[in-house]
């Protein structure tokens, strides 16, 4: 049995924000307009293999529909090249945005995109004027990962076991 060690984070002011930014005009981040709960299920799948991400594997395509449908869920794509890089996911939820997923894509971990990627999440969590911004993280998570969020700023407030 494996322990899971959850770690949660939060900004609450943008003042706090230490960006990385990316100067490869390569690597580039939009957000995607159109809903396709596919592509959002295709992404958390495929980044979600190496960290165990599980509570949405066994979801309908209609949950998946309904949760990429809500209003207050936005979705980002990084590309290198073209190429998907990674992704993030913002749930604004009254005065708070939480970043529910983040994560690159496995042949663009350790090639110095994660910070870049964290620092567009951050910029764009802020720009919708929220109290906070929240993440959460565990031991089953890349293992550069708590340090990218406390790197870029973001300060833990609570850890469950």
């Amino acid at each position: 049995m494996t322990i899971v060690t959850t770690i949660y984070l939060e900004m609450t002011d943008v003042s706090q924000l230490r960006a990385k930014p990316c100067d490869d005009s390569r690597f580039r981040v939009l957000e995607a307009t159109e809903n396709q709960w596919q592509m959002n299920r295709s992404l958390y799948e495929t980044i979600g293999a190496n960290c165990a991400w599980r509570d949405k594997l066994s979801w309908s395509d209609n949950q998946w529909r309904c949760y990429v449908d809500d209003d207050n869920l936005r979705t980002f794509i990084a590309y290198y090249d073209g190429d998907v890089a990674g992704y993030f996911e913002l749930f604004k939820q009254g005065q708070q945005v939480q970043i529910a997923y983040f994560g690159l894509t496995p042949g663009f971990i350790g090639r110095g995109f994660g910070g870049a990627l964290l620092t567009r999440a951050l910029e764009q969590a802020w720009q919708t004027d929220p109290e906070r911004v929240w993440v959460h993280t565990c031991n089953l998570d890349h293992e550069a990962a708590l340090a990218n969020y406390l790197a870029r700023g973001m300060a833990i407030y609570k850890t469950e076991t």
